[in-house]
């Protein structure tokens, strides 16, 4: 029985029965003596931090519990295909250009490659691709406002949405957890995907940065819609095939490529 726990607590006893393979609410209501209502609620908002998802087998929905990486460990990851993505997307932004850039780590790595730039406008979800700006006087840089998601050190909610209301950018620069090219960018949370099609809305060029472990990938059950055409930078780990289907539902594919050994140890 779930006692005196608090609401914290009981989602994280929630959380460990997902993880064993409970997945219907009323047997984990029973197991935590609570009503199956306070359950959904729980799992609505562990579904909200990107903790759990809903999988599908036949007509049943069960659960899954996952694990969002925390930025630090992300930006360790595939570094050198991000260092070349970054630096591919960058050649395409022209000097006096408005920009607004997403949080991330591939995002930051072209926020690093654009110092140096003159006479650039940026607007940015990110404050790790803030970090890398902040530095550099010829850049005019603006923060969205919202809440601080903090395991990807980005900016949702509705004072971020409200800002972007009120902004028109000539690029806007994405990232995602997983990418499909039909459904779009996959992210943990519907905040995080509501926040990418406002931004998507509020530039006239849509770029995706991805490397090639996210192609096709789909961890989490929040999706963001895109409109074609939009173009998609990766890098050259990624499989043929895939970015064969990308170019058929008219996405500009353009790869940068990342030496196997220098990868190899990235």
């Amino acid at each position: 029985m779930s006692g005196g726990l608090s609401g914290d607590e009981r989602r994280e006893r929630l959380l460990a029965l997902v993880t064993q393979g409970v997945n219907r609410a009323d047997d984990l209501a029973a197991t935590l003596g609570v009503t199956v209502s306070t359950i959904r609620r729980d799992l609505g908002r562990l579904v909200s931090e990107g903790r759990v998802v809903r999988t599908y087998g036949g007509a049943v929905a069960g659960l899954q519990a996952v694990s969002e990486a925390p930025l630090a460990e992300r930006a360790r990851q595939h570094r050198a295909a991000k260092e070349a993505i970054g630096r591919l997307a960058a050649s395409l932004v022209e000097d006096d250009q408005t920009l607004l850039l997403d949080a991330g780590t591939t995002v930051a790595r072209l926020a690093a490659a654009l110092r140096g730039r003159s006479g650039l406008t940026v607007v940015t979800s990110g404050l790790s691709t803030a970090e890398e700006l902040e530095p550099v006087p010829d850049i005019e840089l603006y923060l969205l406002g919202g809440r601080v998601r903090r395991i990807s050190q980005g900016l949702v909610g509705p004072l971020a949405e409200a800002a972007l209301r009120r902004i028109t950018a000539d690029t806007v620069f994405l990232g995602a957890d997983g990418l499909d090219p039909r459904r779009g960018i996959c992210e943990a949370t519907l905040e995080q995907t509501h926040l990418k099609e406002l931004m998507a809305g509020s530039a006239g060029r849509v770029v995706v940065l991805a490397d090639a472990s996210k192609l096709g990938v789909a961890p989490f059950e929040a999706w963001a819609p895109l409109d074609p055409p939009w173009t998609l930078v990766t890098d050259s780990g990624a499989d043929p095939a895939m970015l064969e289907r990308f170019g058929t539902a008219g996405v500009t594919v353009l790869v940068a490529e990342v030496p196997d050994a220098v990868e190899a140890t990235a």
